[in-house]
């Protein structure tokens, strides 16, 4: 397949969302004195379960943006069965610390460079507008990325198609030229290719029955560096 233009998702496949979100997590739990009898790994992962609810509402337009950045803190601490009424300065003090930990993926940033040498590439990703342009900032992606598309501003996240539709016309190619590398089975793989696009699947999931889905399945950027030749 002749590729003539590469979309990469941001949040674990280019950044380490992961990593980071755990630090700023175990830096609120460090921070604020209401965790003294809370583990840190307990607070990751009441977190993580609250916060991927909220997410999967927000993309079904079940709950509002600001409910959403409201719930994720607020019902973390109900289920810890702290002060839920701290939720503001806890969530304003994670976003903080949790910028402090943003970084390239192993070997993302070599390859996300390789490739822009040969081919025009652009950003497609879910996440808080504000937030990501702050990441497109701090990694310069506006100055080496053709197209940056913050699905929140396009007015619904990916798997919509209208999504990819937009991030299409962005990118000024036929949309099976495209090959979008993300990490997300729903929101990348079934959203990229239900709409037409070819998709790299960033992942260390071995389920075979989901890799036929994808066009290519990768863990190592190495293997996305052969495929495109760069």
């Amino acid at each position: 397949m002749s590729y003539q233009f590469i979309y990469f998702d941001l949040d674990d496949t280019l950044l380490d969302h992961k990593s980071a979100e755990a630090a700023g997590l175990k830096d609120v739990h460090r921070h604020f004195g209401l965790f003294e009898n809370t583990g840190t790994e307990e607070l990751i992962d009441v977190y993580h379960q609250v916060n991927s609810k909220q997410w999967s509402l927000y993309s079904q337009a079940k709950v509002t943006r600001d409910e959403l950045q409201r719930n994720r803190f607020e019902l973390t601490l109900k289920e810890l069965g702290l002060d839920k009424s701290r939720y503001e300065e806890v969530g304003n003090f994670y976003m903080q610390a949790y910028r402090n930990h943003w970084q390239w993926l192993d070997g993302a940033k070599e390859a996300y460079y390789g490739i822009l040498e040969k081919y025009p590439v652009g950003i497609l990703t879910n996440g808080f507008a504000e937030t990501q342009r702050k990441k497109f900032e701090a990694f310069d992606l506006y100055n080496s990325a053709q197209a940056t598309v913050i699905s929140e501003e396009v007015g619904v996240l990916k798997p919509h198609p209208d999504v990819f539709e937009y991030a299409t016309e962005q990118a000024g190619v036929s949309k099976d030229e495209i090959l979008y590398v993300g990490d997300s089975f729903s929101s990348d793989v079934e959203g990229g290719t239900q709409f037409g696009w070819n998709v790299a699947w960033f992942t260390q999931n071995g389920e075979a029955d989901k890799h036929q889905k994808a066009d290519f399945v990768f863990a190592d950027f190495i293997d996305l560096k052969n495929l495109l030749k760069v």
